[in-house]
């Protein structure tokens, strides 16, 4: 069975020469690395490109790329020099991703000889063992000792020495024909385990018409490969990416490591999406998550609202009482414009939002997810549920006109427990051709599928609605 994937690459530049023989393997560790820069996507994967000042010498000369990336997808590395194109050619690229474990060791030596060691209690020493491995399968080795085939033996193995081709971590191993002996190397290639979030905190003021918004994006690296002072980008957008078959998990056990850092991102438009640059660089390390200031708007003035919404097949049928003792939506609508102190195109993220009791202290009061929203356009924030203002909804009138439209009455009264009043929207998705007939209050058409009324419920009190309306929906 292979123990690492190959395959060709397109030769770089024109052809190449065949050397006489091959020279002596050279390797590359991230000591050789003179820049990186990461770029990181919302669909935890990134972009790494590596430069390294690497003594490959000349002729055709295996190198050991190491320090990649544990989930590296080998078929999007590209290679090039910084010099010369001409002096550069890639005859063959492997990923050797099979990793020196206990497990692996004993699978290389089924059929040899291996020395089993446990410590003896009563003699207070370490007793030691010839044995033979015969099977492992199913993570348990089959031995042979003392003449007797057995399983389950305990006892530390100790073996010969490291099998060919089993690495300390995944490695690129290239096949090169190199005309100088010392290469500026351009290495790109994408990766999975790199992701990123945005998250904010909205603090509402008392009289809820503002609030402070802060942005954070959080970078999780889970890579297996570690970058120091890495130039970071971040892209926000849905980048459209063909599926492929897993390969073998080989990452490390994820840690998470919080490490907030106070520089900020510069923006700019980038193919259809957005690109973020951080403004200094910053190390990534593997298993690790930062957090990096995005934004920061300290008095943005946000709209509360309270939406009781209403469904579009209620037209269609007859239903009398549809809604009792409803709970109201409770939404904070908030323009993202430079003239609300905003402006920059907000990465979809979660919106945290708090606000200060009578104490001065802070509570939270809800959260909602937003998605990737640009300049200019409106932030909803669903809060949760009005506690002390409820509607009712009932059908008092209904009859067909036809197969596929009908005329109906409806009445909703919204209940205000409060001490003070408060403004409500109905909200209501009719769908199809309608035309209001009776209204008690004036209606406003928001688009072709729906009518909305405003309504002002006094403190401890109630207000009634009413209104008719004819739908065709075929």
């Amino acid at each position: 069975m292979s123990t690492h994937k190959s395959f060709f690459t397109l030769l770089l530049g024109a052809s190449f020469l065949a050397s006489s023989g091959t020279a002596a393997a050279q390797s590359s560790s991230a000591a050789d690395r003179r820049e990186v820069s990461i770029t990181v996507y919302n669909g935890n994967f990134g972009l790494v490109r590596e430069v390294r000042d690497v003594a490959v010498g000349t002729g055709r000369v295996p190198l050991e790329f190491r320090d990649v990336a544990a989930t590296i997808q080998p078929e999007t590395v590209h290679i090039r020099s910084l010099g010369d194109a001409q002096s550069l050619g890639v005859l063959e690229q492997n990923y050797r991703y099979d990793l020196l474990t206990p497990q692996k060791l004993l699978e290389k030596h089924v059929g040899e000889k291996v020395r089993i060691h446990r410590y003896n209690e009563r003699l207070g020493r370490e007793d030691s063992f010839d044995a033979r491995i015969l099977s492992f399968v199913s993570g348990q080795p089959v031995i042979e000792m003392n003449g007797e085939v057995t399983y389950g033996f305990p006892g530390r193995f100790s073996f010969p020495s490291v099998p060919e081709n089993l690495m300390a971590k995944p490695t690129l191993v290239w096949l090169l024909d190199s005309k100088q002996a010392r290469q500026q190397l351009e290495v790109t290639y994408l990766t999975q385990g790199m992701n990123w979030k945005a998250d904010y905190v909205l603090v509402v003021n008392e009289a809820e018409t503002g609030g402070a918004l802060t942005g954070w994006v959080t970078l999780e690296n889970r890579s297996g490969a570690s970058y120091e002072n890495a130039r970071l980008k971040l892209v926000a957008g849905d980048v459209q990416r063909v599926s492929a078959p897993e390969r073998p998990d080989v990452r490390y056990k994820a840690m998470a490591a919080p490490a907030p850092a106070p520089t900020g991102f510069r923006e700019e438009a980038f193919f259809e999406y957005h690109l973020y640059t951080l403004q200094q660089p910053t190390d990534v390390r593997d298993n690790e998550q930062k957090q990096v200031a995005l934004l920061e708007a300290k008095n943005a003035r946000i709209q509360k609202k309270l939406i009781f919404y209403g469904q579009q097949y209620w037209y269609r049928g007859q239903y009398g009482q549809v809604q009792s003792n409803q709970k109201v939506g409770v939404y904070l609508d908030l323009k993202n414009s430079q003239a609300n102190g905003l402006g920059m195109p907000l990465p979809k993220g979660t919106v945290r939002v708090y606000k200060a009791d009578k104490s001065g202290s802070q509570q939270f009061i809800g959260e909602d997810a937003i998605d990737h929203t640009p300049r200019d356009e409106e932030v909803r924030i669903k809060m949760g549920e009005a506690f002390d203002v409820v509607g009712e909804r009932k059908q008092t009138r209904w009859s067909s006109l036809g197969t596929c439209s009908s005329e109906s009455s409806w009445e909703i009264e919204l209940r205000n427990h409060k001490d003070q009043a408060t403004q409500v929207e109905i909200f209501e998705p009719v769908g199809g051709d309608w035309t209001i007939l009776e209204e008690s209050h004036p209606h406003q058409r928001k688009d072709a599928n729906t009518f909305t009324f405003d309504v002002k419920v006094p403190a401890r009190g109630k207000t009634k609605v009413t209104y008719r309306v004819r739908t065709r929906w075929c």
